[in-house]
């Protein structure tokens, strides 16, 4: 396969190898981003793996922080940047199918690639942008495939989110899984059980909002991944609605959870439920709630002051785009500028508060406050008063009289 000039997240990252040559150690660039480089894909996180033990790289760089040494992974902080650097390694047996019963150092490139996912991200580059690649996985970059690096079946054992991987990867790439690795994911889909459901969630996220979504959600549900996750067990047709949405990517997680819980169609607590087993959080929860009665409502009439009003701007966006993707008309535009026009869009935007009416009314606190500062903030909503001082203090002396 033909590379690409060597771009500067790489060029950055040379001292680090440099050094680490300088001390009498092998050092590369490994796995995501080097697959990305060959794809010519955007480069987010630069990984190096190099045959010096932990405390050795300790030893070379002056400035280090150890995110995961027990696994090899010191972290180099530099001038051009962080960067992880791991030790090469190989793994002991799987006994909960995600974490190795015992993780060993070793000196060899080979042995430490050889335990990786997939051939695509089983790849090493030297500085000079030299590729290594000792599972064809340059081969299966030109076919577009994803293939399990040596025995599927192993490589599930030894972790089962990375069924999960392969589906996201697919739905990231636009990649095909091979047949004998899907046919692998299938056969040992219920060891996803046994991931925790933090780390399921990140997968199936990204899968959602991959450029190829699809292909993804195809396997996902092929394969029966989806019948290990919270609340989707016997959902797959209507997960499969999922489907006929507009092509492009799902702009964020909000959107990604409104569309799903209007696909499984859940209300009340059965919604509550399928939000809390994902371990969502509290905002995150409440900002699924606020979409999905949005979009409730939205199939029966249409936006209104006090709709919008219970919303945010990201939440109003998220409604849109929801509805875009299931319908393929965009009214983003001029349902965010309904809301930008709204007179108030909270309670704090009235230009009298609490301590103002208690003063004007020369009356004690007590539960009519809220009930009257309620009525003021629907009735500036309905333009009913504008929202001034003398406005709503002379809408107050009315309402007292009448």
């Amino acid at each position: 396969m033909l590379s690409n000039p060597l771009p500067e997240e790489f060029i950055k990252g040379l001292h680090i190898i440099e050094e680490l040559e300088a001390a009498g150690f092998e050092a590369y660039f490994v796995g995501g981003s080097v697959r990305d480089y060959l794809l010519n894909r955007p480069i987010h996180d630069v990984d190096i793996a190099t045959s010096a033990y932990p405390e050795e790289v300790k030893q070379v760089f002056s400035q280090t922080i150890d995110v995961g040494i027990e696994h090899g992974t010191v972290l180099v902080i530099s001038d051009y940047g962080q960067y992880e650097v791991t030790t090469f390694r190989t793994e002991s047996t799987y006994q909960d199918f995600r974490r190795p019963d015992e993780v060993t150092f070793v000196r060899s490139l080979a042995e430490d690639l050889k335990r990786r996912d997939f051939t695509i991200n089983a790849l090493a580059m030297t500085k000079t942008g030299a590729i290594i690649d000792y599972f064809d996985g340059q081969i299966d970059l030109e076919n577009k495939q994803l293939r399990a690096v040596g025995e599927p079946t192993e490589r599930f054992y030894e972790d089962a989110l990375r069924m999960l991987r392969g589906v996201r990867f697919a739905s990231q790439l636009g990649f095909e899984i091979e047949a004998k690795t899907f046919e692998a994911i299938k056969k040992h889909h219920p060891l996803l059980a046994h991931v925790s459901i933090e780390r399921t969630h990140i997968e199936w996220i990204k899968m959602m909002m991959g450029d190829y979504r699809n292909k993804g959600l195809v396997s996902f549900l092929d394969s029966n991944l989806s019948e290990m996750c919270p609340g989707f067990a016997n959902q797959k047709q209507r997960l499969m609605s999922l489907l006929t949405l507009e092509a492009g990517p799902i702009e964020s997680e909000l959107a990604v959870w409104g569309l799903v819980v209007d696909a499984l169609e859940l209300k009340g607590q059965s919604r509550l439920n399928f939000i809390k087993s994902w371990k969502l959080s509290n905002q995150l929860k409440l900002q699924i709630i606020n979409v999905t009665e949005a979009l409730t409502f939205l199939k029966t009439s249409d936006w209104d002051t006090m709709t919008l009003y219970g919303l945010s701007p990201f939440e109003v966006a998220t409604v849109e785009h929801i509805r875009y993707l299931k319908t393929g008309v965009d009214c983003s535009r001029d349902t965010l500028k309904r809301h930008d026009n709204l007179p108030i869009h909270s309670k704090a935007d009235l230009a009298i508060n609490g301590r103002d009416i208690l003063n004007y009314l020369h009356k004690e606190p007590g539960k009519w406050l809220g009930e009257t500062l309620n009525e003021l903030e629907e009735a500036v909503l309905c333009g009913k008063v504008a929202n001034d001082k003398v406005a709503l203090m002379t809408y107050i002396e009315k309402e007292k009289r009448n």
